[in-house]
C-alpha cells in the first residue's frame, strides 16, 4: 500500500472544523479532574514541595526538599512548578498546568508537521496516534517532568525536521536547538532530538530525496545550531556553577558533582534501580501505546516500501525513534516513560499511512477485540467488586482506608465498559473505531472525576496531616519523623524535620534531643514502622493512614526511657526508596 506522498498542507474549512474538534476534546481528556487533587507520590509532591520553598526562599539556583539539598533533578520543571504557584496562588490549580499545557502542544506540533510533511488528514490522525496511547494520557495528567521533557523534545523535533525536510529553515532549526536546551534542564536527556542529524547526515551522503541539500556558507549556521543548544544550558549552568564553586558552601560543591555524575552519568550506566530486561520496551509499547501500537504489524510493509523508496518523510523520525529506543535499551535502568518521547516521531512515520489502514479488515479487528477485552475486563472487575463473594477488593480498600465512597470507583468501571459494548452495539461499521474512542475517553473522564477526588485524602496525605494538625494543636509544633514529601507539603501550623534522607535511627536521635527541649510545646509526627522499640505501644497515638502506612504522634513521656545513642535506639530498618 503506497500512500499519496506529495504533501498538501492546506487546510480546508472541514480540516479546521476537525483540528477543532480533536484539541476541544484532547484538552477536555487531559485536564478532566484538574483542581480535583492535590499532588500524589511517588514524585509529585517532592517536585511541588521543592518548588513551593524555591519561591518562598527565593533560591532558585540549588533547590532544598525540606533542609536538605535536592540535586536529583536539573531545575527547569521546578521553576515551571513555582511560576503556577506565583501566578494562581494555589498548589492544587497550579501543579498539572505545565504538564497539560506540554501535553496541548505536543499533541499540536505534531498535528502541523504531519500536515507539513503530508496533508491534513495525516497530521490529525498522527495526533490522535499520541493521544490514545494511555501512556501519553496517564502522564499527562500527573505532575512528572516527563510530559514537559516530551513537548521540549517534540518542539526540537519540529523545528530540527522544519529545516531538515522542508527547509532551509534555520531560525526553525535554531529553535529546535534551543528546545533541545532546555530539555537537557528539565531532564538529562533532552540532547535526544539532536540525534536526528545522524540518520539525517546518512541519509543525504547515500542520495535520499526530500533532505535539505548542502549548500555554501553552511558552515556557520551548524554552528550556531550548536550554540543555540549551548546557550539554554549554560543560561542555567553557568550562574549555578559560579555559586557553587565561589560561595565558599561545601553542600553547593556537593550538589553539583551529584547533579552532575551520579544523578546522570551514573543513573544511565549503572542505575541502582529500576532493572529491566533487554525486551522491557516491546512489553511498554505493547501494552502501554496501544491502540497504535496494534496497527504496528501493518505498517511493517509500508515502512519497507518507503525505505526502498528513500522515502525521509518517513524514515528520519522512524529512524530518530528507533534510536531513542536503542538508546534506552543499552541503558541499565529503565523506566516505562523514558521512551515516551519517541511516540510522536513513531505517529509521524505512520502518518500517511493510517488511513488506508483503518480501512483494511485486518486493523479494524484488532481495534475491535482491543475494545470488546477491555470493555469485558472492566465489566467484570467492576461487577465483581459490587457483588462479588468474597469481595477480592477488600484488601485494596483497606489499604487506601476507602468506605462506602469506593462504589464510585466500581461504578465507574462498570459504566465505561456498558458504555462500550453499547458503542459496539449501535455504531456498526464504525465500531471499530468508535468503540476505542469511547472506551479510552470514559476511562480518563472517569479517572478525573471519579478516581482523583475518590482517592485524594489517602493519596495526598492530606487527611492525616489534618487530624495529625487537629490533636496536636494549633500552636504545638510537630517534629516530622520517616516522613515522605507529601506529609511536609501537606502539614499546618508549625513543623520540624530532621533530615529526608537521614536513616531513621539518626532522625530519631535528633528528634528525641529536639523533643526534650520543649516538652509542652513539641511532640513527633511519625511513620509507625520507625518507631524504636524504647517508645512503649501505648504511647504510640494512632493518627491514621496515608500512602499505605500508619503513622502516629509520640509525646515527650513516650520517649523518656530512649537513649540518646544511634547504636541502642534499636530502630526498625527502613525499607528502600
Amino acid at each position: 500500500m503506497t500512500p499519496a506522498f506529495p504533501a498538501s498542507p492546506a487546510l480546508s474549512p472541514q480540516d479546521r472544523r476537525e483540528a477543532w474538534a480533536f484539541f476541544v476534546l484532547a484538552f477536555l481528556v487531559i485536564a478532566a479532574g484538574f483542581g480535583l487533587r492535590d499532588p500524589w507520590p511517588a514524585d509529585e509532591p517532592r517536585f511541588v514541595l521543592v518548588a513551593r520553598q524555591m519561591l518562598e526562599s527565593g533560591d532558585w539556583w540549588f533547590p532544598r526538599r525540606g533542609a536538605e539539598l535536592y540535586p536529583d533533578k536539573p531545575p527547569l520543571f521546578l521553576w515551571l512548578l513555582a511560576l503556577g504557584q506565583a501566578l494562581t496562588g494555589s498548589i492544587r490549580w497550579s501543579f498539572l498546568l505545565p504538564s497539560l499545557l506540554a501535553a496541548m502542544a505536543t499533541l499540536g506540533l505534531t498535528y502541523d508537521l504531519g500536515r507539513r510533511l503530508w496533508n491534513p488528514r495525516a497530521g490529525l490522525l498522527a495526533a490522535t496516534a499520541v493521544l490514545v496511547a494511555p501512556a501519553f494520557v496517564y502522564q499527562a495528567k500527573r505532575a512528572q517532568i516527563d510530559p514537559v521533557l516530551v513537548g521540549l523534545t517534540t518542539l526540537a523535533l519540529y523545528g530540527l525536521l522544519r529545516h531538515l525536510l522542508l527547509g532551509p529553515a534555520w531560525r526553525w532549526a535554531w529553535l529546535g536547538g534551543f528546545a533541545a536546551g532546555l530539555g537537557v534542564v528539565a531532564k538529562g536527556v533532552g540532547f535526544l532530538p539532536l540525534f536526528a542529524l545522524l540518520p539525517f547526515a546518512l541519509m543525504r551522503r547515500a542520495g535520499w530525496g526530500g533532505l535539505r541539500p548542502a549548500a555554501p556558507g553552511d558552515a556557520w549556521r551548524w554552528v550556531a545550531l550548536a550554540g543555540s543548544f549551548l546557550a539554554a544550558i549554560l543560561l542555567w549552568f553557568l550562574p549555578m556553577l559560579w555559586l557553587a564553586l565561589t560561595d565558599g558552601d561545601p553542600a553547593h560543591r556537593a550538589y553539583l558533582d551529584e547533579l552532575l555524575f551520579r544523578q546522570t552519568v551514573t543513573r544511565y550506566v549503572d542505575a541502582w534501580h529500576h532493572h529491566e530486561p533487554v525486551w522491557y520496551y516491546a512489553y511498554v509499547i505493547a501494552l502501554f501505546w496501544a491502540p497504535f501500537a496494534l496497527l504496528w504489524p501493518w505498517l511493517l510493509a509500508p515502512w519497507r516500501d518507503a525505505w526502498r523508496g528513500r522515502e525521509a518523510r518517513v524514515w528520519l523520525p522512524l529512524a530518530w525513534g528507533l534510536l531513542v529506543l536503542l538508546f534506552f535499551t543499552g541503558s541499565t535502568g529503565k523506566r516505562d516513560m523514558y521512551i515516551l518521547p519517541a511516540l510522536p516521531a513513531f505517529a509521524l512515520a505512520a502518518a500517511p499511512f493510517l488511513e488506508g489502514l483503518l480501512r483494511r479488515p485486518g486493523p479494524r479487528r484488532a481495534l475491535l477485540a482491543y475494545a470488546v477485552g477491555l470493555a469485558v475486563l472492566l465489566l467484570l472487575a467492576g461487577g465483581w467488586a459490587l457483588l462479588g463473594e468474597p469481595r477480592f477488593e477488600a484488601r485494596l480498600l483497606a489499604e487506601r482506608g476507602l468506605g462506602a465512597e469506593a462504589l464510585w470507583l466500581w461504578g465507574m468501571l462498570v459504566a465505561v465498559g456498558l458504555l462500550t459494548l453499547a458503542t459496539l452495539l449501535l455504531a456498526r461499521r464504525r465500531a471499530p473505531l468508535a468503540a476505542p474512542a469511547v472506551l479510552l475517553g470514559g476511562l480518563w473522564l472517569g479517572w478525573g472525576f471519579v478516581v482523583h477526588p475518590v482517592l485524594d485524602d489517602e493519596n495526598s496525605a492530606r487527611a492525616v496531616m489534618q487530624a495529625a494538625r487537629e490533636r496536636a494543636g494549633p500552636e504545638a509544633t510537630l517534629g516530622l519523623v520517616a516522613w515522605r514529601e507529601q506529609n511536609l507539603l501537606q502539614a499546618s501550623g508549625p513543623v520540624a524535620e530532621f533530615g529526608f534522607r537521614a536513616p531513621w535511627e539518626r532522625q530519631w536521635l535528633r528528634a528525641i534531643s529536639w523533643l526534650r527541649e520543649a516538652p509542652a510545646e513539641r511532640l513527633l509526627f511519625a511513620e509507625a514502622a520507625s518507631v524504636p522499640a524504647c517508645v512503649p505501644e501505648a504511647a504510640r497515638e494512632p493518627v491514621g493512614r496515608g500512602n499505605r502506612r500508619a503513622w502516629v504522634l509520640v509525646r515527650a513521656e513516650g520517649v523518656a526511657a530512649c537513649p540518646l545513642d544511634e547504636a541502642a535506639l534499636a530502630v526498625p530498618q527502613a525499607p528502600p526508596e
